[in-house]
């Protein structure tokens, strides 16, 4: 694929045009239209409730924390918050779903159009529209792997409160799509609306994708259902352009229709032909009033936000100085953002510490993490020591070098810096008589070199202070060192 985003077929370019629906199950205590439990990895078949089983004569009971959430998560992406809104009743048959029918928002959304600024690689951003969001209950869940000739199903997730996102069709490459994904789970996360764990399936991705030569009408796209990984994502994406370029480069035509991806076999599968809207026969949900909110809520939630991932870069780089590409590494996950918030507080040189503390969060912290692979809340190091780390680099207590060996005791012993350092005695040596005694040893036994020096051969300095530093055990201040050197080796 070329820096363009375009695919190279047999007879010229493509490109793929590529939109997301995205389920994100909302944060509550209890489901959208009953009060069952909504916890992860209870048995199966022990959250549920009759309304959720379906039971004649049930009536749902809308949840309004799950709407204040989804109206939290619309003011997040900037989107419209709709006042009047209403469920509709999408009707189909799946044995994992009681009633025959899912309550779902199709003509009335609770939450209307927005936007995503998506960073990309090369440092610029991407622009991605929202259509819409709307809330709908989950089904339940259909296990075929537990018996050969049976299929079980567990009705845990059924009225699990989702929020469906839907996009524009505006993302052109994998790229785009994953870091859509991950900004949006980014931001979910921050505002505490959704927990974004793919892998427990309380976020995954309906991805629709097509082709089409630049510039051309959208082609036909397929839609390839619950993708729950960004890894699955960019392999589906992936084989189904190489699938339609090649099936319309022979002289077919692509089929609207859902598509399932096998991970194993690292491509898509065709589940059923596309349906339409009228294939569901929607209509108003007869037990559900219209859903009205007050300008009063709208405001009051918006006041109550959490600074955001595009807000906290901002005030990284700005404040701290930090580079833009640092500061989103730093912000991605909300875990990590608040370890290095609360090492801030323990920073005192405020000029240069935060941005030293910030290379060492995101360069030694992060490898012994990734080494090990722990995440940041299973840090061996805590936020304030390892402040307490860069506060002896910057009063040069010690040298950066010897805080890497410091940071290494604290990983495996523990303890603070300052007691590692006044046991192990590794203090760094700041006396200028002491460091000019050591220089003038090292160029008495290397008076050839000094020689070389002194006739031009600049580069020479390094040697020098390389040599200095090993006969101090890398204790010697480099800013001492290096100027008691130039001060000898110019006869000064």
């Amino acid at each position: 694929m070329s820096n363009t985003n375009l695919y190279k077929g047999e007879t010229g370019e493509w490109e793929v045009v590529i939109g997301l629906e995205i389920h994100a199950q909302v944060v509550s205590k209890s489901k959208l239209f009953s009060g069952a439990a909504t916890a992860f990895g209870a048995d199966p078949n022990t959250q549920v409730s009759l309304v959720d089983s379906g039971f004649p004569g049930m009536l749902p009971v809308l949840n309004r924390e799950c709407v204040r959430q989804a109206i939290r998560t619309g003011l997040g992406l900037n989107c419209e918050i709709n006042k009047w809104s209403r469920f509709d009743r999408k009707n189909y048959f799946y044995p994992d779903l009681p009633n025959g029918y899912q309550i779902s928002q199709f003509y009335h959304p609770l939450v209307g159009p927005g936007k995503v600024l998506v960073d990309l690689s090369d440092g610029s951003q991407k622009e991605v529209r929202i259509h819409h969001i709307h809330l709908e209950q989950d089904a339940g869940k259909s296990i075929h792997d537990l018996s050969p000739d049976k299929s079980y199903i567990d009705l845990n997730r059924a009225g699990v409160a989702l929020m469906e996102l839907v996009t524009e069709p505006d993302m052109r490459s994998v790229e785009e799509a994953q870091n859509f994904v991950k900004k949006l789970r980014s931001i979910l996360r921050y505002l505490g609306t959704c927990d974004g764990n793919m892998e427990e399936g309380s976020m995954r991705c309906d991805i629709n994708v097509s082709v089409r030569r630049p510039g051309d009408e959208y082609g036909t796209r397929t839609e390839t259902k619950n993708v729950n990984s960004l890894r699955f994502m960019g392999q589906a994406i992936e084989y189904e352009v190489q699938r339609q370029i090649e099936l319309i480069e022979s002289g077919g035509s692509v089929v609207q229709e859902t598509r399932l991806f096998d991970p194993t076999k690292g491509e898509t599968r065709s589940m059923r032909t596309k349906e339409e809207s009228n294939d569901y026969r929607y209509f108003p949900d007869p037990d559900l009033l219209p859903l009205i909110v007050e300008q009063a809520e709208i405001d009051e939630l918006r006041e109550s936000l959490p600074e955001l991932p595009d807000e906290k870069v901002n005030r990284y780089v700005t404040t701290f100085g930090l580079k833009p590409y640092d500061a989103q590494v730093l912000v991605m996950e909300k875990e990590t953002t608040q370890y290095f918030e609360a090492g801030l507080t323990d920073i005192k040189n405020k000029k240069e510490g935060p941005k030293l503390y910030a290379n060492w969060v995101t360069g030694e912290l992060f490898g012994a993490l990734n080494k090990e692979s722990l995440g940041v809340t299973e840090s061996k190091v805590s936020a304030s020591h390892l402040a307490s780390l860069i506060n002896l680099i910057t009063d040069n207590i010690i040298s950066g070098k010897i805080a890497k060996d410091v940071f290494g005791y604290m990983w495996t012993e523990g303890g603070s810096p300052e007691s590692i350092v006044e046991s192990k005695g590794l203090k760094q040596v700041t006396d200028e008589d002491e460091i000019r005694t050591i220089v003038a040893d090292v160029l008495a036994k290397n008076d050839a070199k000094v020689t070389e020096y002194k006739a031009g051969k600049d580069k020479l300095f390094g040697f020098f202070v390389g040599q200095v530093m090993k006969a101090m055990q890398g204790k010697g201040n480099p800013e001492v060192v290096n100027m008691i050197l130039k001060r000898l080796l110019n006869d000064e």
